[in-house]
């Protein structure tokens, strides 16, 4: 008889010094991350299967889109309604996908995928998904190159939810250095964009997090001299904080504290780099236009402070 496949497929340990991270074959997703045997992603068990977007992968297109359906290129596409619930098409086509080893280390792997055309997405992509640790912490470097003859849509998002072991992320000080934050809708969609002045969204200086409910874009992103924007999570009490960085492939973040799900329930919070805002497709806000060859990549990583 033989053994049970682990739900997220193949796993990929990475080790350098105390840190430790695991990438698995199904979605080419991150399922831990800890360092000092600290867990600094919220992920989940290796015979779990990933529930809410955990450490997921989000290609061609990260968040929603509305009805599933768009225009590119004067052809209008409908893709399936995988929240159904909500009538939109969410997060992409590569979640659920093997993605197989191409090259590994025991501090870096990268994963490939091969999206064919399909249904509402009748593009080639070639994916390509680094993940490198390092003494600075872990680097998540994405490729896309189209595949095929005629120019495609693309964009591309994270889903890693992140903690500091408290039981809630309520008493955690946020840092989010952002300018205008956009509002979701009751089905996900993006509402009405505000400057974050005078609002419970302004987390440009350091404050706590406390009752407020983030299912928030957040765009006009400040970047430091190397190009990088960064997200952080601390708790005052222990001095532990944690880092998310993204370069300038990634114009928008989604910050979400999960309070609809009851496996999140604000005990962690997704800081999710993304290309675009929410129902981009259908907007062509942030859509990046791959011709035939053409290739796009982008980074984001993670630091810590134990």
């Amino acid at each position: 008889m033989t053994s049970p496949i682990a739900p997220s497929g193949e796993q990929v340990e990475l080790t350098h010094g105390d840190r430790r991270a695991v990438v698995v074959e199904v979605g080419g997703g991150l399922r831990t991350y800890s360092v000092g045997g600290r867990d600094v992603l919220d992920g989940y068990a290796m015979d779990e299967m990933c529930a809410s977007g955990r450490g997921q992968v989000l290609m061609p297109w990260p968040n929603r889109i509305e009805d599933g359906r768009y225009t590119f290129d004067g052809r209008e596409h409908q893709l399936p309604l995988t929240e159904a619930a909500a009538g939109n098409a969410i997060h992409g086509l590569v979640r659920w996908s093997s993605w197989p080893v191409a090259e590994r280390t025991e501090e870096r792997v990268v994963l490939e995928r091969l999206l064919h055309p399909q249904p509402g997405y009748p593009f080639a992509l070639e994916l390509r998904i680094e993940y490198r640790l390092d003494a600075d912490g872990l680097t998540v470097r994405t490729t896309a190159t189209n595949a095929g003859e005629a120019p495609c849509p693309f964009a591309s998002g994270m889903h890693p939810y992140f903690t500091l072991g408290t039981p809630t992320v309520d008493a955690l000080t946020l840092t989010v250095p952002a300018r205008t934050v956009v509002a979701s809708g009751p089905r996900g969609l993006p509402g009405r964009a505000q400057d974050v002045e005078g609002t419970d969204y302004d987390f440009r200086r350091p404050r706590a997090l406390g009752a407020t409910q983030l299912d928030n874009t957040f765009t006009d992103l400040e970047r430091d001299d190397d190009g990088r924007t960064r997200v952080q999570l601390r708790d005052d009490e222990s001095g532990v904080e944690v880092t998310v960085w993204a370069d300038e492939a990634y114009s928008h973040l989604q910050l979400f504290t999960g309070d609809p799900l009851p496996d999140v329930n604000r005990r962690s919070l997704a800081v999710e780099p993304m290309t675009c805002p929410p129902n981009a497709f259908r907007t062509g806000e942030g859509v990046v236009r791959l011709e035939p060859g053409g290739s796009w990549t982008g980074a984001w990583g993670i630091g810590s402070s134990l």
